[in-house]
């Protein structure tokens, strides 16, 4: 008022733009800034070790339980002070006007209730996760000291005491006094009704595009592995008229999120690009289908594999090609009938696991009957007898890889060495009896041991067939471990693989020829 500003009593929440609107702007602000604030100042805070610092409530999305718990001091200027929780706010206020002159509009919409127009909608979504995470329930957390501080100045959209649940798309029995099935049937035909809708909007000048991410293993039947997220999403998606024409995963979780650290998260999702299916999309059969089904994920894979995905998301990134297949036709059909999404994802990872197996051919006999063994009895002692049988379908020999030095035999047991058995100081130009298994063995090793650096040392020595070999078993190891629930083993591999980029780099640089003035 003292700066001339007008005063009409008109609030924020009603378009107004005096006084009285621009103190309930600041005062939104500072709730904001309240609210991430009331994330540091929960009981369950525990203390971030090696950072020396608080770690907050939400490192994931669930509250979980700690055993003692460390206090945030607002008014300090360490971890969870307010004021830096208002320099967070004023960051992102700061970034909003990306383009001069224009201005950002975020309203909240329901899908399935909102007039939207078709020449003007260009759609990107995040779907909802089946079961995996309820926002709603955890929202409530941030809404009660939102609503506490902000009801008055948006009456409306604090109209609640809580966070709204019923329209949630999600599938959570207890929503539904523990029926999963009725859980289930409310997430189907929401998803589909959403679809519904994007189809009858969406315009063909633009593709439709959602992101997506549910790990697969989730599901194991008796004819192969599906999953019930992903078999839901595209359930609803296809039989509304979409088609996947083009698809790619994106990074987009952090390595150092809780969920990440010591477990087999996925850390990408997967973008899959959608038009229309034309109305007089062709029908295929069901071999039709396998074989190009089995051209389109062989290219594919080629090229998941030159980009060093991890492994725990390659079984879901080779969905978005595999949907690709399947949802250009009118409907795949086969003897009994016509083939069901579910049926078609079965098929997608069991061809994955196909072409994956296919590699092994290219591996050395010793390696094909270590990685046969590990998969049947991974680091455990197993019969000697079994094992001879096996080496001789492998063209080897129980004394041979022993010699080789990958292998422990005696009083009639065998396993393979531990990767702390083997030998210190190994070189793949001073080993006698050269193995992709070894190979990878070492490398893994000097990686969970000295990081990137120390395992570059080892992969500049490679050949760039050797290379590609070891990598190839990298991906192969993580899936028997993943399917074993090896979880230890099978997140070695998976951080290996993703960090590869690094290991190559290292590798390169080592490689290269040193300069008079480096070697005096």
């Amino acid at each position: 008022l003292a700066s001339g500003m007008a005063d009409n009593q008109e609030g924020i929440d009603s378009g107004g733009s005096g006084a009285r609107a621009y103190a309930e702007a600041v005062g939104t602000y500072l709730a904001f800034a309240v609210d991430r604030g009331a994330d540091y100042y929960s009981t369950v805070c525990s203390w971030h070790n090696s950072g020396e610092k608080i770690r907050n409530t939400f490192g994931r999305q669930a509250i979980p339980m700690v055993w003692d718990y460390a206090e945030g001091n607002p008014f300090s200027k360490s971890t969870g002070n307010f004021l830096g929780a208002v320099a967070w706010i004023v960051k992102v206020i700061g970034e909003l006007p990306a383009i001069e002159g224009s201005e950002g509009i975020a309203t909240q919409r329901d899908v399935n209730a909102s007039p939207l127009s078709d020449s003007e909608v260009v759609i990107a979504t995040d779907p909802p996760y089946y079961d995996n995470i309820g926002y709603a329930d955890l929202s409530d957390f941030f809404y009660v000291w939102l609503r506490r501080a902000l009801r008055r100045v948006f009456p409306e959209l604090f109209s609640t005491v809580l966070v709204p649940k019923t329209p949630e798309l999600v599938a959570t029995p207890y929503r539904f006094a523990g029926d999963k099935k009725q859980a289930e049937q409310h997430f189907e035909s929401g998803m589909r009704e959403a679809f519904e809708r994007i189809h009858a909007i969406h315009n063909p000048a633009v593709p439709f595009s959602l992101y997506y991410a549910f790990k697969q293993s989730e599901k194991t039947d008796s004819e192969g592995i599906a999953s019930t997220g992903w078999e839901t999403m595209l359930n609803a998606l296809i039989s509304t008229g979409f088609q996947v024409v083009g698809t790619w995963p994106v990074r987009t979780e952090r390595g150092t999120r809780s969920t990440g650290i010591g477990t087999n998260a996925l850390a990408s999702s997967i973008v899959l690009v959608c038009r229309k299916r034309p109305s007089d999309a062709p029908v295929s059969t069901r071999g039709k289908f396998i074989a190009e089904l089995k051209r389109e994920l062989a290219s594919s894979l080629k090229t998941l594999l030159e980009t060093n995905i991890p492994p725990v998301d390659l079984q879901q990134a080779v969905i978005g090609p595999g949907m690709a297949v399947y949802s250009k036709y009118r409907e795949v059909r086969e003897a009994e009938g016509t083939m069901s999404v579910h049926d078609a994802l079965v098929l997608i990872n069991g061809t994955l696991d196909e072409i994956l197996n296919e590699e092994e051919t290219e591996l050395d006999d010793h390696t094909r009957w270590a990685l046969a063994w590990f998969e049947q009895y991974g680091l455990d002692e197993g019969d000697y007898g079994v094992a001879e049988v096996l080496a001789n379908a492998k063209a080897v020999s129980v004394r041979g890889m022993v010699e080789a030095g990958f292998l422990h035999s005696r009083a009639g047991k065998v396993r393979l060495l531990r990767r702390d058995e083997l030998a210190d100081e190994w070189s793949p130009e001073s080993d006698t009896t050269f193995t992709i298994w070894e190979a990878t063995q070492h490398l893994v090793s000097a990686f969970d041991g000295g990081g990137e650096e120390r395992a570059g040392r080892i992969f500049a020595k490679l050949t760039e067939e050797q290379a590609e070999s070891a990598k190839s078993l990298c991906y192969r190891l993580y899936t028997i471990c993943d399917r074993k629930r090896w979880t230890e083993e099978a997140v070695l591999y998976n951080t290996f693989i993703s960090s590869f980029s690094g290991v190559t780099e290292v590798a390169r640089e080592a490689s290269k020829p040193k300069m008079q003035s480096e070697l005096i």
